[in-house]
Parts: C-alpha cells; structure tokens; sequence
C-alpha cells in the first residue's frame, strides 16, 4: 500500500524546534513535488512549504526565515525543520507530495497528519 507517513510532532515551549519527517512507503519509484500544510483548530487548510523535486523551496510569509523544507530522494523523505516556533503556529500538519507509482504514473497523496503544540 502506497502512503506517506510522518512523524516528528509534538509538544514544544515557545522558540523551541520541531522536525517533522514523512516518508513514502509501498511500491513507488520516486517522489515529485511536495508540500507541507497546516490546519489550526477551527480554521481552514493552508499551505506552509512546498519543495521541488529538484530542491526549489518556497515559503508562507508566516514561517519564512523560520521554517526549512528539505528532501532526501533517496530515502523518499522530504521534511520540515521548525525553528523559534510560536504558539501560532499550534496545528496538525500534513504532508503533501505527488508519488511515481509506475511509467509515467503519477499521484498525489497526503499524510496523516501530526500534530505540533507550541505553548507559550
């Protein structure tokens, strides 16, 4: 079966640092393009990174020069390093990638989610 997991969340105080990790599990041949989002107790789904298959990264204003989204393609592994986070940013996040199942097969898969807690 075809997934990605992640790991890495947790509790952390406030200007502390989380890594999170997913990883591609099953039958695949490599990961594409991926993401990570974030979805906060009563508000909607939004976007934190995105990572290239070649490495280009981009950011949301709100975690840029915080966050760093990072890859291993030959661990099919890509993660989200954390640094001086906020209680803002308190949410389950989620991992994002499209996934080379076959020739010319590709698909997108989410995570499971792992929820991150910054108290102040």
């Amino acid at each position: 079966q075809v997934q990605l997991v992640e790991s890495g969340g947790g509790l952390v105080q406030a200007g502390g640092s989380l890594r999170l990790s997913c990883a591609a599990s099953g039958r695949i041949f490599s990961i594409g393009d991926a993401g990570w989002y974030r979805q906060a107790p009563g508000k909607q789904r939004e976007p934190v990174a995105t990572i290239t298959r070649r490495g280009v990264t981009d950011y949301a204003d709100s975690v840029k020069g915080r966050f760093t989204a990072s890859r291993d393609n030959a661990k099919n592994t890509v993660y989200l390093q954390m640094n001086s986070l906020n209680p803002e940013d308190t949410a389950v996040y989620y991992c994002n990638a499209n996934l080379y199942v076959g020739y010319a097969d590709e698909r997108n898969y989410w995570g499971q989610g792992t929820q991150v807690t910054v108290s102040s």
